[in-house]
């Protein structure tokens, strides 16, 4: 399974963004996605995930300002980033775990990341 991660690029603190992550291949079910970044020096960190039935989670830094969401239909979710910080400047990758089709292994893909830097 592939995922082509898009939407990044440059705005100012207080802009908004929308970053798409689109999986293809043998997808029978997706479980979960999830969008994580990395800023320079910096460890990974989990920003917001989508789970079966919907459920959401956000870490602190992401509560109130950005939104996960996702199109079963055409496999792709979402991440709606507002109020946009200068801290949120990082590589935004996506992480999609799932199942594939017959005979229906599960599968954990990553994207290949997209650059959000935000301006004061």
């Amino acid at each position: 399974v592939q995922l082509q991660a898009s939407g990044g690029g440059l705005v100012q603190a207080g802009g908004s963004l929308t970053l798409s992550c689109a999986a293809s291949g043998s997808i029978f079910r997706i479980d979960a996605m999830r969008w994580y970044r990395q800023a320079p020096g910096k460890q990974r960190e989990l920003v917001a995930a989508i789970l079966k039935g919907d459920n959401t989670n956000y870490a602190d830094s992401a509560k109130g300002r950005f939104t996960i969401s996702r199109d079963n239909a055409k496999n792709t979710g979402y991440l709606q980033m507002n109020n946009l910080k200068v801290e949120d400047t990082a590589v935004y990758y996506c992480n999609v775990d799932g199942v594939k089709t017959f005979p229906f292994p599960t599968f954990s893909s990553w994207g290949q990341g997209t650059q959000v830097t935000v301006s004061s």
